[in-house]
């Protein structure tokens, strides 16, 4: 990917598509249609619901809520991470509360019906006046997982089958190199948003970058970009002229590192953006639609390859702290206003240019899945 990108630095060329690309401006507002990717992509694809790091050895746990689906994430006795519905087999209350934390046995803060950290039930309060349950059909709904690249893989639906690989299409071997198993959480928080696909369009677009954001990390940034995809997945770079000097030593002398840097976006819902304040850090977004066709919630979690110094710390929570900035009031400010003008129905489609490829790629994807019944 470095070589192509250097040949296109040396042309002075771009990635460019064959034509513009008209998307229809209902598919950001129309309730049905939001049904559909609910169903037919956000229920059937593997989404990114946490960080290896995050479930730090046996007992380890996190929740999370995606498509409307509360979901329970666990670390194993024998370090296997499995996820779960975050819903009491009794009556369905969610069993775990907190965001995180460690325990071997989830307690339903409602009758108290208890779980095991793989889902069994092994607890029913006054089971003798309750009745006969049996207890092995009554555990915690299992739900697909894979952990790979440092990242968990959950699917929605509890009767898909998750084969990764195929998802992956190669991409996972390149996010391996990150070694994300190994880096620390440093910050983390929510973003509410407008529609989930206005959003991701921007995590594709560097068309903007210097216009929308001149004031804050866009001023000196090209509004060029260049993306190599893997299946749906897709990573952005500027045309990058320091690619040059590398191209002048040993291959074997290149650190895997300097090789990392742009926008890496996992399809459908997450934006790995790279940084280096000192130590190496990422912005990590996982996108998720909201309840409503016109809203969407963004988690940002900002994590270092090591434990920082007080300085770098200091450096990366400032970084932290403007990027959130730039994405609350720039970006999705920005996409917030967008929506209500799509909705008005005054503008028939919007468009994708030759140089959005991204863009254009990921609009593609979707349709073919969501039309695909």
């Amino acid at each position: 990917m470095a070589r192509r990108n250097l040949t296109h630095v040396r042309a002075g060329t771009i990635d460019q598509a064959e034509d513009v690309l008209r998307v229809p401006a209902w598919h950001y507002t129309d309730p049905e249609r939001f049904a559909l990717e609910l169903e037919r992509v956000w229920k059937r694809t593997p989404l990114v619901l946490a960080f290896s790091a995050e479930l730090d050895g046996p007992g380890a746990y996190k929740t999370a809520e995606a498509a409307g689906v509360p979901v329970l994430i666990t670390r194993g006795a024998d370090g296997a991470a499995r996820a779960f519905v975050n819903a009491c087999a009794h009556r369905g209350a969610q069993i775990a509360l907190e965001e995180s934390g460690r325990a071997r046995r989830f307690v339903c803060p409602y009758h108290a019906w208890t779980y095991d950290e793989d889902g069994a039930l092994v607890g029913i309060l006054s089971e003798q006046e309750f009745g006969h349950v049996d207890r092995s059909c009554h555990g915690l709904v299992r739900l697909p997982s894979a952990e790979r690249a440092g990242l968990v893989w959950v699917v929605l639906d509890p009767n898909a089958k998750l084969d990764l690989d195929a998802f992956l299409c190669g991409y996972g071997e390149l996010l391996e190199e990150f070694g994300f198993a190994r880096w620390k959480l440093l910050a983390r928080r929510s973003v509410a948003g407008p529609n989930w696909k206005i959003a991701y369009d921007g995590y594709l677009d560097f068309y903007h970058l210097p216009i929308l954001h001149k004031n804050t990390i866009g001023g000196s940034l090209p509004n060029r970009a260049l993306y190599d995809a893997y299946g749906p997945h897709q990573r952005v770079t500027f045309p990058n002229p320091g690619y040059a000097a590398l191209d002048e030593r040993p291959e074997a002398e290149i650190a895997t590192q300097d090789l990392l840097g742009g926008v890496w976006t996992i399809f459908p819902h997450v934006s790995i953006a790279t940084f280096d304040m000192g130590t190496r850090a990422v912005l990590v977004s996982q996108l998720f639609p909201g309840a409503s066709v016109s809203e969407s919630i963004t988690v940002q979690s900002y994590l270092v390859a090591q434990e920082p110094s007080d300085e770098e710390r200091a450096g990366a929570e400032k970084m932290f702290e403007l990027l959130g900035y730039v994405v609350r009031e720039e970006d999705y400010a920005t996409g917030l206003r967008q929506q209500r003008s799509l909705l008005t129905g005054a503008r028939k489609d919007v468009l994708f240019g030759r140089n959005e490829g991204g863009g254009q790629h990921f609009h593609r994807t979707l349709a073919r899945l969501v039309d695909a019944g």
